[in-house]
This record gives structure tokens, C-alpha cells and sequence, in this order.
């Protein structure tokens, strides 16, 4: 069995975690390091299998590894989902990470029943609601992409989280793409909202634009002034937990929006204020 690095939400940090693809279907984004140079693959059905017949029967939750196993497609999923419940009769949630190119081949009808077949959660990286900055970043959807398949989901009951990256637009940019970014997600209904400050990877394209000039990172006052915006301007349509709790964060806030709106704020503001 081959091993590599496997990477998952912390969030899943003591979920069953059960491989599904390796390497990544797109390996594009300019951002992004994980799996540059693992070739894309799915794994083997039999290989899946073994692992569920040594799992502990009584597991209550699993996370599918890959970049995104919805890579695989409707029929091998729902097949997937079926060997899981086989195995794991008191699985009550599987969860994956999903792409929005990916999630673009399912139907409402599919992801409905996926759901029903115990596909509970997705995590998917939306980054940013800017077209230009999607554009720079090499992302493979785009703002009018990430909103229909939200909705998508939405309309299917398939609960979501959206993870965005803020630093993304470079210096100077932050405050006006956090409002476009804010509008995109008050488009839909999203579980938890997770933010992500933007990291330099060694031998990634935006690398290559860092050194050559053309990408200008933002400084930390600059950061926590975008996450201000986004958080002065999101306006979800029911509770929707903010959560900044990820180690690339500068600043570890976590609240339920629109409740803790402004004890969020107060927390930012103290860091923005200068040190004595």
C-alpha cells in the first residue's frame, strides 16, 4: 500500500479516515504545494474494501481522503457509500473534501441521493468571490461556478462548509475582495465558514510571481483589516459559524454569526491597535 502525506480538516482530527483518491484531479492552483508531485489516481475498490474490513465496526463517522474524492463521479460514489454502510452500519456521517469543478457533474437529483446514502458533510475550498483573483490564483471555477453549485447543494440539503483564503489579492487589495468574497457566500447557506491566510509555498507558482514581482503579499495589518471587512460584511441568512482556528490564521477567533458579529470585530480591533 503505498504511503504518502495525507491531509484532512482539523475538524476531522479523530475521524476514521479512509483513502479514496491520491494526488489531485486539477494540480493547478498557483497556491498550492500538497500535491505537486503525487500523480492524480484513484484508489483501488479492493484496497478501499480492506481497509473497511479492518475498521472498528462501531465507527460513527468517516472523512474520504483525496484532494476530492468527488473526483470519482455519482455511480462509484453511491457504490463507495454502500461499502461503507456494509462495514459500517453505525456510520452516521461521511464526509469529504469537494471541489467546485467537480461538484459541477452532479445533478440536485444525485447529490440527493448521495445524501440520503450517508454523504453528509463537504468542505470546499471557494478561496475567493473575485473573478480576477480566481484568475490569478489559477482556480479552476469561477465566482457565477461556486454560487450555482452552492445553491446546488443548498437545494439537495447537503450541508457544506466554505473555506475561503484571505491574503489572496496581494497588497493593497484585501479590503475590496473581501466585500466581493462576503456577497458571494450571502448568496447561499454554508454550515461553517473557515478562513485561511494565504501561504508562500516553495515551488509553486506563486512562488515563481513572488520573486518575479508581479504578487505582492500583504502585511499583517492589511490581513486583519480583510478579515474585518469580510466579517463587517457577511449577512447570513441563518446562524453560521465564523471560524478563524486554523493554524495559517494571524488572529484564532471563532463565533456564530450574526450573534457574535461584534465581540468578532472587538477581538480584531484589539489586535490592530498599536503596541505601547
Amino acid at each position: 500500500m503505498e504511503k504518502d502525506m495525507v491531509y484532512y480538516p482539523q475538524d476531522e482530527l479523530n475521524t476514521f479516515l479512509l483513502p479514496v483518491t491520491r494526488g489531485c484531479s486539477y494540480n493547478q492552483c498557483a497556491f498550492c504545494s500538497m500535491y505537486k508531485d503525487i500523480p492524480y489516481r484513484e484508489v483501488p475498490v479492493s484496497e478501499i474494501e480492506k481497509i473497511l474490513m479492518n475498521a472498528g465496526r462501531y465507527t460513527e463517522k468517516v472523512f474520504l481522503t483525496g484532494a476530492d474524492p468527488l473526483a470519482i463521479g455519482f455511480r462509484k460514489m453511491k457504490s463507495l457509500l454502500a461499502m461503507i454502510r456494509q462495514y459500517l452500519p453505525y456510520c452516521a456521517c461521511v464526509a469529504s473534501y469537494a471541489s467546485i469543478r467537480n461538484l459541477a457533474q452532479y445533478t440536485v437529483e444525485e447529490l440527493v441521493i448521495l445524501h440520503d446514502d450517508g454523504l453528509r458533510l463537504l468542505y470546499i475550498g471557494f478561496e475567493s468571490g473575485d473573478d480576477e483573483v480566481l484568475s490569478l490564483m489559477k482556480k479552476s471555477h469561477r465566482r457565477t461556478d461556486a454560487i450555482r453549485e452552492a445553491k446546488k447543494l443548498n437545494q439537495a440539503r447537503l450541508p457544506f462548509n466554505t473555506i475561503i483564503m484571505y491574503g489572496i489579492a496581494g497588497a493593497g487589495q484585501g479590503e475590496k475582495y473581501a466585500r466581493a468574497t462576503a456577497d458571494m457566500i450571502n448568496q447561499f447557506t454554508t454550515r461553517i465558514i473557515i478562513t485561511m491566510n494565504l501561504k508562500i509555498f516553495g515551488g509553486t507558482p506563486l512562488e515563481t510571481m513572488v520573486n518575479s514581482g508581479r504578487f505582492v503579499p500583504a502585511q499583517p495589518v492589511e490581513l486583519l483589516l480583510e478579515l474585518r471587512t469580510l466579517l463587517e460584511e457577511l449577512n447570513p441568512s441563518q446562524p453560521t459559524l465564523f471560524n478563524t482556528t486554523h493554524p495559517t490564521n494571524l488572529i484564532q477567533i471563532k463565533g456564530v454569526l450574526p450573534k457574535d458579529r461584534d465581540e468578532l470585530l472587538n477581538e480584531i480591533a484589539a489586535r490592530l491597535k498599536p503596541r505601547t
